[in-house]
């Protein structure tokens, strides 16, 4: 199940990148983003052990995520986590789990119950340091390591907690490198459990001191887009996947192939995130497409860059037409111009001036790859650091409040020997966090010069 999974990848400098990988009930958000990662890369489907890619910019960045083992094969720099044996036993189960290092694979017996003090202070502590040799393992074996690449959910124990309590250990391991984190945000419309919003208002607090850049995925959003947008009257948990999968190919496309910007998670974060607490970013692709479907219709650079835009395909369930974009990537892969990307993008600036702060000078950024994402001539990914980000954390707020003001729950975590005041802070920090963003959408020049 998406909302669970918790995946962490060490990222290195262009010859190679380590990934780690923490999940839960279900590991297929794993299994798709790699899917997907393999086919352009590699061709794994086909053959275990071939590549039948159709360029050679394919080839130049293969150590980003894969190590070179011996016999000429490649392996994923990845660690998968969990705090339950039986999601592991499913991915080797799996069409890929010969893929991975059997090493790789760290496991607990118990589970954590969807409960975040669990995940952070008890189960989870009791494996983490375990994990934590694994990752230095892989980390020593990359030539310059960049940094890490976490997948996980806010709404549960092992990836809300102990996704945030391996954060933080790596961050001190390694407090240079880049904390980079794909994080599925618990909604009312597809909950699991009735205390997600505890769990997600203390991992954020978490998030706010440890991740650099956070890509915000919302289960409400991709279920609109399946339902509204691909038409699909029953979408499960695999049609979210191919979502997410999307859109983590696109994002992760600057670092796997060669390209002037964004070419590294350092340099994402220069472009993107102006203030160090607001690294919290909506995602969205273009043209979106269910599992299994190809488009057959010829897209163009205009219908891209419309689509990209439109609040429909956004993953995160917060409109932007309701803040202001501080920054904004646009990802442009296939036989695209250059020339016309710039040409749209200066457009769409000029049409939506209110919609982005003017105190931020040529704060649209673009990127081309020539290699178009499988079944597709050419798409477009989204990345934007918009202050309507703060609708997200203000739902997940009003919910953690109407609960904690009657401690409704509470005893499971205190049972853990989490204290009240923990709680506190972390609705302190998340309510401190949306005011930051209101700030900055509400500033002008002309208080800055003002000051």
């Amino acid at each position: 199940m998406v909302v669970r999974v918790t995946k962490l990848v060490l990222l290195s400098g262009r010859p190679s990148l380590a990934s780690t990988a923490l999940t839960a009930p279900v590991l297929q958000l794993f299994h798709t983003s790699q899917l997907v990662d393999n086919v352009e890369r590699i061709g794994f489907p086909d053959t275990q052990d071939s590549y039948n890619g159709t360029s050679d910019l394919q080839l130049e960045r293969m150590n980003v995520y894969f190590n070179e083992a011996s016999g000429n094969k490649y392996v994923p720099r990845a660690v998968l986590v969990d705090l339950e044996p039986g999601t592991m036993d499913a991915v080797r189960a799996g069409p890929f789990g010969q893929l991975f290092r059997p090493d790789n694979f760290v496991f607990g017996q118990s589970g954590a119950g969807n409960n975040w003090a669990k995940g952070h202070y008890t189960e989870g502590a009791e494996l983490v340091d375990q994990v934590v040799d694994v990752v230095r393992r892989e980390a020593e074996a990359c030539d310059c390591l960049q940094g890490f690449q976490i997948t996980h959910s806010l709404g549960g124990g092992t990836g809300a907690g102990m996704g945030t309590l391996l954060i933080s250990k790596i961050r001190e391991e390694f407090p240079d490198r880049m904390m980079a984190t794909f994080s599925v945000v618990p909604s009312p419309k597809v909950s699991d459990t009735v205390v997600e919003p505890y769990n997600a208002t203390l991992s954020v607090h978490q998030l706010v001191e440890h991740s650099d850049e956070t890509f915000c995925i919302d289960n409400e959003a991709l279920y609109d887009i399946c339902m509204r947008t691909l038409k699909l009257s029953n979408p499960s948990y695999g049609d979210l996947n191919h979502l997410v999968s999307a859109v983590m190919s696109g994002v992760t496309t600057c670092l796997r192939f060669p390209g002037q910007l964004n070419s590294d998670l350092r340099k994402l974060a220069v472009n993107m995130v102006p203030f160090p607490r607001l690294h919290f970013f909506m995602v969205g692709f273009a043209p979106l497409t269910s599992r299994g479907a190809y488009s057959f219709r010829a897209v163009t650079v205009p219908e891209l860059t419309q689509q990209m835009f439109d609040p429909k395909n956004m993953m995160a369930a917060s409109d932007f037409r309701n803040g202001r974009y501080l920054t904004c990537s646009a990802i442009f892969r296939g036989r695209v111009s250059m020339k016309e990307v710039e040409d749209q993008m200066r457009n769409i600036q000029s049409k939506n001036q209110t919609y982005f702060v003017e105190w931020i000078p040529n704060n649209i950024q673009t990127a081309l790859c020539s290699i178009p994402p499988r079944g597709l001539k050419m798409s477009s990914t989204f990345i934007g650091n918009s202050t309507s980000i703060q609708e997200l954390f203000k739902r997940v707020g009003d919910q953690f409040t109407a609960m904690f003001r009657r401690k409704a729950f509470l005893h499971w975590y205190t049972g853990e020997g989490m204290d009240e005041m923990e709680f506190t802070e972390a609705e302190s920090n998340m309510n401190d966090l949306v005011s930051e963003y209101q700030q900055y959408q509400d500033a002008s020049i002309s208080e800055g010069e003002e000051e």
